[in-house]
């Protein structure tokens, strides 16, 4: 059978490996599988590496970088990022090389325009740090670190800086970085030479105690979405003139919820009508959909809707935008939901089961 958009799909899927806090399953490494728009093929291991959590393809889709989640790499302290070839006409990932990330605990990493550069966010350490990109693709040395410094109010999560994405902004290359620690986005410039240039003019200041944790830009260019995970909040910002302003903030939750939850991945759809926030429940995870409204920069929580399961910690649109892929890390499950476009309703089509997927790529 094939999908809407005309073939099937590869999905990539990234997981935790070691035994962590609330993670008791076991599997290899990166997992991939074949997915049509409905049905979700077996899952097949792709390449042994350890807590493979946040996944990145560059341009092409011939290399793969993944981190290794982890506090200690390779016998020292720290984590690490590893870097594969990829056949294209195949999936197949052949392993190229690794390189200690510089701190503990990377959770994010991107690819710098023009594919010269890795930049790899360090979290529990609060850190940033650039690796060099070989023709190959192997990585090179590391060219750069910034270390973020301050706390913030949260007696348990904010008494040091906590850095977690790193993402340049398609219209002026900026990189910016939330660090849930510092209640801040952080705003950097690459430079040709691998280093990084502070840009605290622009940096993007959260309410004390809010969390920032992923930003996803609008396919306008001028609109940016921030997901807060200890406030459990959402943010519009819009551009304003060289930095970008706060327009409205939302919570993710049902008007009532009382249980424990943080706010985890954040998806505008292909049309830019709608933001998909996952709230990450041990108990009875949820997708909160909005409506966004271009011209006001307004949000409004449209429903929400359970991913059926826990702790939903990535969801992707496929199929321009008519189809969810849920990954519910807490309950080992892919979920696939239909999406309506002109009611933001979401249908479950299809679940299958796999081990602690953390992080959900679609080629």
């Amino acid at each position: 059978m094939e999908s809407q958009d005309g073939g099937f799909h590869e999905l990539i899927i990234g997981t935790y490996t070691d035994h962590l806090v609330n993670v008791n399953r076991k599997v290899s490494g990166t997992l991939a599988c074949r997915y049509d728009g409905s049905a979700i093929g077996p899952v097949h291991l792709l390449a042994r590496t350890r807590n493979p959590s946040f996944l990145v393809l560059c341009a092409d889709g011939c290399h793969l970088y993944a981190v290794n989640e982890t506090v200690t790499f390779e016998g020292v302290p720290g984590g690490g990022v590893s870097a594969f070839a990829r056949n294209p006409s195949t999936g197949e990932l052949c392993f190229l090389n690794a390189r200690p990330s510089g701190g503990v605990s990377p959770c994010h990493l991107e690819v710098a325009p023009g594919g010269h550069y890795l930049l790899v966010a360090n979290y529990s350490t609060g850190s940033v740090a650039i690796f060099a990109v070989e023709q190959d693709g192997s990585l090179g040395a590391m060219t750069d670190q910034v270390q973020h410094k301050g706390a913030s109010v949260h007696p348990v999560r904010q008494t040091g800086p906590h850095t977690h994405m790193v993402v340049f902004d398609p219209s002026n290359g900026d990189l910016l970085v939330p660090d849930l620690g510092l209640d801040l986005v952080r705003a950097y410039k690459l430079t040709p030479f691998g280093t990084l240039v502070e840009g605290a003019a622009k940096d993007i200041p959260m309410a004390p105690g809010a969390g920032p944790r992923h930003l996803a830009f609008h396919p306008d260019g001028r609109h940016l979405f921030l997901v807060n995970e200890l406030n459990n909040t959402l943010v519009a910002l819009r551009r304003q003139g060289e930095r970008f302003g706060l327009v409205t903030v939302e919570s993710t939750l049902p008007v009532g919820f009382n249980r424990r939850s943080h706010a985890g991945a954040v998806r505008v759809s292909p049309s830019g009508r709608w933001v998909i926030v996952s709230n990450r429940s041990l108990d009875a995870g949820s997708m909160a959909v909005f409506r966004f409204d271009v011209e006001h920069g307004s949000l409004n929580l449209n429903h929400v809707q359970s991913t059926v399961g826990r702790e939903p910690r990535d969801l992707v649109f496929t199929n321009n935008g008519t189809r969810v892929v849920v990954a519910n890390q807490g309950s080992d499950t892919l979920v696939v939901f239909t999406f309506d476009e002109d009611t933001s309703h979401l249908e479950r089509v299809s679940t299958v089961s796999v081990p602690a997927p953390v992080c959900l790529r679609v080629l």
